[in-house]
Protein backbone atom coordinates (compact mmCIF):
# COMPACT_ATOMS: atom_id res chain seq x y z
CA UNK A 1 0.00 0.00 0.00
CA UNK A 2 1.38 3.30 -0.84
CA UNK A 3 1.30 5.54 2.12
CA UNK A 4 2.65 9.28 3.89
CA UNK A 5 2.23 11.21 6.86
CA UNK A 6 1.30 14.53 6.82
CA UNK A 7 -0.49 17.30 8.22
CA UNK A 8 -3.88 18.03 7.23
CA UNK A 9 -4.72 21.92 6.65
CA UNK A 10 -7.14 23.96 7.64
CA UNK A 11 -9.88 24.93 5.46
CA UNK A 12 -9.15 28.59 5.39
CA UNK A 13 -5.19 27.57 4.00
CA UNK A 14 -6.83 25.31 1.47
CA UNK A 15 -8.79 27.82 0.10
CA UNK A 16 -6.22 30.48 -0.38
CA UNK A 17 -3.73 28.04 -1.53
CA UNK A 18 -6.54 26.75 -3.97
CA UNK A 19 -7.04 30.87 -5.15
CA UNK A 20 -3.33 31.44 -5.65
CA UNK A 21 -2.91 28.66 -7.63
CA UNK A 22 -6.06 28.65 -9.55
CA UNK A 23 -4.41 32.19 -10.97
CA UNK A 24 -1.29 30.11 -12.19
CA UNK A 25 -0.71 30.29 -16.33
CA UNK A 26 0.61 27.07 -16.52
CA UNK A 27 0.36 23.78 -15.09
CA UNK A 28 -1.79 21.01 -13.62
CA UNK A 29 -3.28 22.45 -10.46
CA UNK A 30 -3.68 20.50 -7.24
CA UNK A 31 -6.93 19.29 -6.08
CA UNK A 32 -8.26 21.50 -3.33
CA UNK A 33 -9.43 18.51 -1.08
CA UNK A 34 -5.44 16.62 -1.88
CA UNK A 35 -3.39 19.96 -0.28
CA UNK A 36 -1.37 18.71 2.18
CA UNK A 37 2.01 18.98 4.39
CA UNK A 38 3.81 16.04 3.68
CA UNK A 39 6.11 14.92 6.64
CA UNK A 40 7.00 11.48 5.41
CA UNK A 41 6.89 9.73 2.34
CA UNK A 42 6.32 5.93 3.28
CA UNK A 43 6.54 4.28 0.20
CA UNK A 44 4.42 0.89 -0.52
CA UNK A 45 4.39 -0.93 2.20
CA UNK A 46 2.51 -4.00 3.28
CA UNK A 47 -0.53 -3.48 5.76
CA UNK A 48 1.23 -5.71 8.36
CA UNK A 49 4.20 -3.00 8.28
CA UNK A 50 1.64 0.03 8.27
CA UNK A 51 -0.27 -1.65 11.66
CA UNK A 52 3.38 -2.15 13.42
CA UNK A 53 3.71 2.06 12.03
CA UNK A 54 0.37 2.61 13.65
CA UNK A 55 1.42 1.42 17.20
CA UNK A 56 4.55 3.24 17.22
CA UNK A 57 2.48 6.30 15.62
CA UNK A 58 0.13 6.50 18.36
CA UNK A 59 2.93 6.98 20.95
CA UNK A 60 4.24 9.73 20.04
CA UNK A 61 4.20 12.85 22.38
CA UNK A 62 4.26 16.32 21.08
CA UNK A 63 3.21 19.90 21.81
CA UNK A 64 0.79 21.77 19.26
CA UNK A 65 2.42 24.65 17.50
CA UNK A 66 2.18 26.83 14.87
CA UNK A 67 3.19 27.10 11.04
CA UNK A 68 3.43 29.89 8.35
CA UNK A 69 4.09 30.19 4.70
CA UNK A 70 7.25 32.13 3.57
CA UNK A 71 7.08 32.42 -0.28
CA UNK A 72 6.95 30.04 -3.65
CA UNK A 73 9.66 27.67 -5.25
CA UNK A 74 9.99 24.92 -7.50
CA UNK A 75 11.43 21.51 -7.67
CA UNK A 76 13.64 20.72 -11.47
CA UNK A 77 16.08 23.50 -11.42
CA UNK A 78 16.58 22.78 -15.01
CA UNK A 79 12.86 22.01 -15.86
CA UNK A 80 10.22 22.77 -13.18
CA UNK A 81 8.13 19.82 -12.43
CA UNK A 82 6.41 20.94 -9.36
CA UNK A 83 5.33 24.57 -8.00
CA UNK A 84 4.68 24.94 -4.15
CA UNK A 85 4.23 26.87 -1.50
CA UNK A 86 7.23 26.62 1.56
CA UNK A 87 6.57 26.68 4.83
CA UNK A 88 8.51 28.71 7.14
CA UNK A 89 11.49 27.44 8.90
CA UNK A 90 10.00 25.80 12.43
CA UNK A 91 12.15 23.75 14.69
CA UNK A 92 8.98 21.92 16.14
CA UNK A 93 8.42 20.93 12.30
CA UNK A 94 11.79 19.73 11.89
CA UNK A 95 11.84 17.75 15.38
CA UNK A 96 8.12 16.31 14.44
CA UNK A 97 9.54 15.12 10.83
CA UNK A 98 12.56 13.46 12.42
CA UNK A 99 10.56 11.70 15.30
CA UNK A 100 8.01 9.96 12.52
CA UNK A 101 11.14 8.90 10.38
CA UNK A 102 12.30 7.17 13.94
CA UNK A 103 8.90 5.54 14.30
CA UNK A 104 8.77 4.29 10.94
CA UNK A 105 12.73 3.02 11.38
CA UNK A 106 11.39 1.19 14.55
CA UNK A 107 8.16 -0.21 12.95
CA UNK A 108 10.94 -1.84 10.12
CA UNK A 109 10.44 0.69 7.29
CA UNK A 110 13.49 1.57 5.07
CA UNK A 111 13.13 5.11 4.23
CA UNK A 112 15.23 7.01 1.57
CA UNK A 113 17.53 9.65 2.84
CA UNK A 114 16.83 13.14 1.58
CA UNK A 115 16.61 16.26 3.41
CA UNK A 116 13.26 17.89 4.10
CA UNK A 117 11.99 20.36 2.16
CA UNK A 118 8.71 21.32 3.99
CA UNK A 119 6.34 22.47 1.08
CA UNK A 120 2.08 22.26 -0.21
CA UNK A 121 2.52 21.17 -3.78
CA UNK A 122 0.21 23.61 -5.64
CA UNK A 123 0.76 22.69 -9.21
CA UNK A 124 2.69 19.70 -11.52
CA UNK A 125 3.93 20.32 -14.91
CA UNK A 126 4.70 16.66 -15.90
CA UNK A 127 7.43 16.26 -18.30
CA UNK A 128 8.52 20.29 -17.47
CA UNK A 129 7.39 23.17 -19.40
CA UNK A 130 8.17 24.90 -23.16
CA UNK A 131 10.25 28.01 -22.74
CA UNK A 132 7.06 30.21 -23.04
CA UNK A 133 5.83 28.44 -20.34
CA UNK A 134 8.65 28.84 -17.88
CA UNK A 135 8.55 32.45 -18.52
CA UNK A 136 5.05 32.62 -17.88
CA UNK A 137 5.29 30.48 -14.45
CA UNK A 138 8.76 32.79 -13.70
CA UNK A 139 6.39 36.22 -14.11
CA UNK A 140 3.68 34.43 -11.44
CA UNK A 141 6.38 33.60 -9.10
CA UNK A 142 8.09 37.04 -9.11
CA UNK A 143 4.33 38.39 -9.21
CA UNK A 144 3.38 36.56 -6.16
CA UNK A 145 6.98 36.32 -4.46
CA UNK A 146 5.50 38.62 -1.49
CA UNK A 147 1.94 36.87 -1.49
CA UNK A 148 0.53 36.51 2.15
CA UNK A 149 -0.72 33.20 2.89
CA UNK A 150 -2.62 32.11 6.37
CA UNK A 151 -0.72 30.59 9.32
CA UNK A 152 -1.93 27.83 10.83
CA UNK A 153 -1.83 25.71 14.10
CA UNK A 154 -0.63 22.33 13.81
CA UNK A 155 -2.43 19.70 16.40
CA UNK A 156 -1.47 16.44 14.93
CA UNK A 157 -0.37 14.38 11.87
CA UNK A 158 -2.31 11.40 9.86
CA UNK A 159 -1.51 8.63 8.07
CA UNK A 160 -2.86 8.58 4.17
CA UNK A 161 -2.96 5.80 1.70
CA UNK A 162 -2.48 7.50 -1.76
CA UNK A 163 -3.44 5.75 -4.99
CA UNK A 164 -2.13 6.48 -8.27
CA UNK A 165 -4.89 7.12 -11.32
CA UNK A 166 -4.51 8.71 -14.61
CA UNK A 167 -5.92 12.25 -13.57
CA UNK A 168 -3.76 12.09 -10.45
CA UNK A 169 -3.82 10.90 -6.87
CA UNK A 170 -6.65 10.06 -4.69
CA UNK A 171 -5.55 10.45 -0.90
CA UNK A 172 -7.33 8.03 2.03
CA UNK A 173 -7.24 8.85 5.29
CA UNK A 174 -5.94 5.74 7.76
CA UNK A 175 -5.37 6.92 11.11
CA UNK A 176 -4.76 10.12 12.42
CA UNK A 177 -2.77 11.36 15.66
CA UNK A 178 -3.58 14.20 17.87
CA UNK A 179 -0.94 16.18 19.92
CA UNK A 180 -1.25 17.29 23.61
CA UNK A 181 -2.48 20.14 24.83
CA UNK A 182 0.16 22.21 26.65
CA UNK A 183 -0.50 24.36 29.27
CA UNK A 184 1.33 27.78 28.60
CA UNK A 185 1.59 29.14 32.17
CA UNK A 186 3.87 25.99 32.96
Amino acid sequence: MRAFLAIELPEDVTDALSQLALSLPVGRVMAEENLHLTLVFLGDQPEAQLQELHHELAAIPAPQFELGFDGLGCFGAAAPTILFARLAESQALSDLHQQLRRAAHRAGIVLARQRYHPHVTLARFGRGLSWREAERLEGFIATHATVTLPGFSVGGFSLFQSKLHRDGAIHQKLAGYGFELQDKCQ
